[in-house]
């Protein structure tokens, strides 16, 4: 896939969180997603940053953090939320059509927008069904790179198979179900895990619990 056409993915699947955003209550903004104890404000600052980030200034930040992942992440959120959520949907409303992106690794960066996508709707009980050209554009990169979530590891010496999709990966004990579900564990979401069924999805519960 070339790179304009990830980029129309990515806009896509943010137009699609900025319109769920927009119905939030003030309890759901402030609620806990599934991402690292982030409230949902704070996954869509995050997503603010991901998408006004070029590659000097994401290296900068890297450094001044120590190389610090997670100290360089809060400093982004700071950076990109707003004094209120309306504030920090309104910049994440104007980042919706940026092209902007730290390294060429496309496919990653629009796993970022699905994954933080699912992050905020799953625990609220919202359905927010992305692209399905995304998702098995994510499922293919996650099971064969290690960028950002240690996906390839997860997954070593498994099958991957998707329920619902053309998308098959690895070699050894099974793990089946819908293909989104396999991205959400594949980037470490272990509440996905009930929709996954195979003799490996208890090898695959270990390796989440680590």
């Amino acid at each position: 896939m070339q790179r304009e056409a990830y980029e129309n993915l990515v806009r896509a699947e943010r137009s699609r969180l900025e319109q769920v955003l927009c119905g939030f209550t003030d309890a759901e903004w402030q609620s806990t997603s599934l991402c690292d104890g982030w409230t949902v404000e704070e996954v869509v600052a995050h997503l603010t940053a991901a998408a006004s980030t070029g590659t000097a200034a994401w290296l900068l930040s890297i450094v001044r953090a120590g190389f610090d992942a997670a100290k360089h992440n809060d400093r982004m959120i700071e950076r990109y939320r707003g004094s209120d959520a309306v504030g920090t949907l309104a910049r994440f409303r104007s980042a919706v059509p940026s092209r902007i992106t730290p390294t060429r690794d496309y496919a990653a960066f629009l796993g970022e927008v699905v994954v933080h996508s699912q992050d905020i709707a799953f625990p609220l009980g919202l359905a927010l069904d992305p692209d399905p050209r995304s998702v098995l554009e994510i499922a293919r990169f996650f099971s064969t790179r290690d960028f950002a979530v240690n996906s390839k590891k997860m997954v070593r010496g498994l099958t991957l198979e998707a329920s619902d999709a053309d998308f098959r990966s690895g070699e050894g004990p099974s793990v089946h179900g819908p293909i989104l579900s396999l991205v959400m564990v594949m980037a470490g979401r272990r509440a996905f895990l009930p929709h996954l069924s195979g003799d490996g999805v208890g090898e695959l519960a270990g390796r989440l619990s680590v």
